[in-house]
């Protein structure tokens, strides 16, 4: 079976459904990111200066270490910079649109066509396509993904973003549609401010939430790194070890560990070969770690052994049991077959989006209007 995964479509509002639909105005709609899926800015404090670390294709390795590289700070909660005169922030251009459709907007990127790096470009299109207008009624919400999903700046960018969109659109509710670990922060923008998220929010359209965890890209993420942008551009891109160097500070990356209280129907595991000794001979075992056990794999240096991750379904990254997991009642809740980055720009998707929202494609989908810029300063 091929990659599938599941995408639910919440209600929290009462409302007319049939006197909505037929009304000419559109409810506003906020794109949430998933980790990865922002672009990052490294900015100096005094100068107020700013370099785009994430993502970028040429010199990727060399600007990632020296200005992304980071440490958690258990007193604070945050993941810092080790650079102490930088920042990390996110663009809010093109109303928070920016930083969530090209990640690296810069002519040679667009040249290529890095397809990895284009997050939510086509379905901004697509929404736009449909009438939507940029500030009006499509807004996007990036952030810094390296947090926790529950810390204040996160929550507070999040409610900041709500609250724009309901009074740009007169006062209508906003319908939200999030992408991978979005939907974790969505959750826990929802339990830590039920009254703000209940006042803005009509309907939640969840892509791909690992609700119960991701396991095997968050073991092979926390063992090895992670490989963002396959192939031939891979070579100018961050390399896994760079990658795994940031991500093993990142709090948001143990929050999408397996949960070991979900009651499994297939046990995440993880099998690693072993080496043991037995009167004077070299032993080699495969051993398997289940999401608890697999706590004190974490905690060693596995410099010389080779994890193999026990297959996963769903789209390759979220298993489909943590996808359909939410504990809400959704409207419906829809299978689609595709991996789990193109999931936002798969034409299956975008008409279960269309349909949900009460909207159909009225221009093509390669619209002029969604052209995007590059704001960096280099």
């Amino acid at each position: 079976m091929g990659a599938r995964c599941f995408c639910p479509c919440f209600d929290f509002d009462d409302h007319d459904h049939d006197n909505r639909t037929a009304q000419t105005e559109l409810d506003p709609v906020l794109l949430v990111s998933g980790i990865g899926g922002s672009i990052l800015h490294s900015k100096r404090k005094k100068l107020g200066f700013d370099t785009r670390v994430w993502v970028r294709i040429l010199l990727a390795d060399l600007e990632f270490k020296k200005k992304l590289w980071s440490v958690y700070n258990p007193q604070t909660g945050y993941t810092e910079t080790l650079d102490k005169d930088t920042e990390i922030v996110v663009p809010d251009d093109d109303y928070g649109l920016y930083a969530i459709d090209i990640l690296d907007p810069s002519w040679f990127v667009k040249c290529i066509r890095v397809k990895e790096v284009y997050q939510f470009h086509d379905m901004i299109d697509m929404l736009v396509g449909c009438g939507y207008k940029k500030g009006t009624t499509l807004f996007g919400y990036g952030y810094d993904f390296r947090q926790s999903n529950r810390i204040d700046k996160l929550m507070e960018g999040l409610k900041v973003k709500l609250e724009t969109a309901y009074k740009a659109s007169g006062g209508r509710k906003v319908n939200i549609i999030s992408h991978s670990m979005g939907g974790l922060l969505v959750t826990c923008f929802m339990s830590l401010h039920n009254d703000v998220f209940l006042k803005y929010v009509s309907k939640w359209i969840c892509i791909a939430c690992p609700f119960q965890g991701a396991p095997g890209c968050i073991n092979d993420s926390l063992l090895t790194g992670l490989q963002f942008v396959e192939g031939l551009e891979s070579y100018f891109f961050v390399s896994r070890w760079t990658m795994h160097q940031l991500l093993v500070e990142c709090p948001s990356i143990y929050e999408m560990l397996a949960n070991p209280k979900f009651d499994w129907k297939e046990l995440p595991e993880i099998q690693v070969w072993r080496k043991h000794s037995k009167d004077g001979e070299t032993i080699v075992d495969l051993e398997s770690y289940g999401p608890i056990e697999s706590i004190s794999l974490f905690e060693e240096a596995l410099k010389h052994n080779e994890p193999q991750y026990s297959y996963v379904d769903g789209d390759e990254t979220v298993p489909a049991e943590s996808a359909k997991a939410d504990g809400f009642a959704a409207v419906e809740r829809v299978a689609i077959a595709a991996r789990h980055r193109e999931l936002l720009r798969d034409k299956t998707v975008f008409q279960h989006i269309q349909r949900w929202l009460g909207v159909e494609q009225r221009v093509s989908i390669r619209s002029k209007t969604s052209r995007v810029a590059d704001a960096s300063s280099k």
